[in-house]
């Protein structure tokens, strides 16, 4: 990959390959008199078939698919307009040049006067498996270039079963600080109160179509069958359930080898002090005995380089995991609920029947 400068390098690590803006193809954003706050997000409809469309053309079951949101601040009011994916390749294709790729993109889409402002990224996710370090990176990098920039989340498990499920998460402005100071110990992250519920926030996206487009969903809204609206009140149980009670078994395990390793710093730790404790009564002792025969004490050691701390494992691990489990609690009790409510429903009809 070509050098990029480290306010242009917009690179993920691993499989994640969010977008690099290059402002020499591109004017910059508006000076923005309000705070990202006060922004109000709204999404196209075309956009959103652009992203269900690219999980369907080269998404294959767990295989994450990502691209880059362009759009523009109107106002108060960021607009999600266009998105153009990155594609998929092999190790073998070890002459494809992504930033190249995005830069041709972006100088295809100013040409045809199509809006071309980096606003974020979007990826696909796998039963809600999205909270990563390779995300958490990602993000910090759009967000501290961008300020409104935002990552869009589609699961396309949930869609198929009839739930659009599109969500859109930032940073919080305490993660943000902490990203910037690179400082994930446990002291660091207690003192800034980071927990794994206020990482990341989600925020309302409102998703809007032309009005042509209302009147022909409107038209296929009248031709739909009453027959497909029946299968909304099937009470079988998809696998659904069985997949995310799995990995958040998974996820139990990682954030237990977590607590494991945190446990085995602090045992460590408290060696390594009752061991400095003992060195430091006992050159008291001898110093004393030394002073008693008249004779000088011993010369001054620096006890930070006898002893050296054991290094703290990152905490931001844990958090993540923990974050994980917290999203895979809530689908399982989103899903939970619905089943729930269409059997108490189908049990008070068999009563009155």
């Amino acid at each position: 990959m070509p050098h990029l400068e480290p306010w242009q390098n917009f690179s993920c690590l691993g499989a994640l390959r969010p977008g690099v803006p290059n402002p020499g193809l591109r004017d910059p954003h508006p000076v923005l008199s309000l705070s990202w706050s006060e922004l109000s997000f709204c999404l196209r409809s075309q956009v959103v078939l652009k992203i269900i469309k690219h999980y369907q053309e080269e998404g294959q079951g767990s295989e994450v698919v990502q691209g880059v949101l362009l759009g523009l601040v109107v106002d108060d009011r960021l607009e999600i307009t266009n998105c153009f994916p990155f594609p998929q390749h092999t190790e073998d294709d070890a002459d494809f040049d992504e930033v190249q790729y995005q830069m041709e993109m972006m100088r295809s889409l100013r040409h045809v006067n199509i809006d071309h402002l980096h606003v974020g990224w979007y990826q696909s996710t796998y039963y809600g498996s999205f909270v990563s370090r390779a995300l958490l990176d990602s993000q910090f990098s759009y967000q501290h270039a961008i300020e409104e920039s935002v990552v869009l989340i589609y699961d396309p498990i949930k869609t198929a079963q009839g739930s659009l499920s599109l969500k859109a998460y930032r940073l919080t402005p305490k993660l943000m600080e902490i990203c910037k100071e690179k400082d994930f110990t446990p002291e660091g992250l207690k003192k800034a109160s980071i927990g794994f519920e206020n990482m990341f926030e989600e925020v309302p996206i409102v998703i809007k179509n032309s009005h042509l487009i209302s009147v022909l969903m409107w038209e296929l809204e009248d031709k739909s069958t009453a027959a497909d609206k029946h299968e909304l009140l099937n009470l079988s149980s998809s696998n659904h359930l069985e997949k995310s009670l799995q990995l958040l078994m998974d996820r139990v395990d990682d954030l237990n080898q977590e607590i494991v390793k945190y446990n085995t710093y602090s045992r460590n730790l408290s060696k390594q002090q009752q061991q400095k404790h003992q060195y430091i009564q006992r050159r008291q002792q001898e110093n004393a005995q030394r002073q008693s025969r008249g004779e000088p004490p011993l010369p001054e050691e620096d006890i930070t380089k006898l002893f050296k701390p054991p290094q703290a494992p990152p905490r931001m691990d844990s958090l993540l995991i923990a974050g994980q489990i917290n999203n895979y609690c809530q689908n399982v009790k989103e899903f939970t609920s619905q089943n729930l409510g269409k059997l108490f429903m189908a049990e008070a009809l068999q009563g009155h029947n």
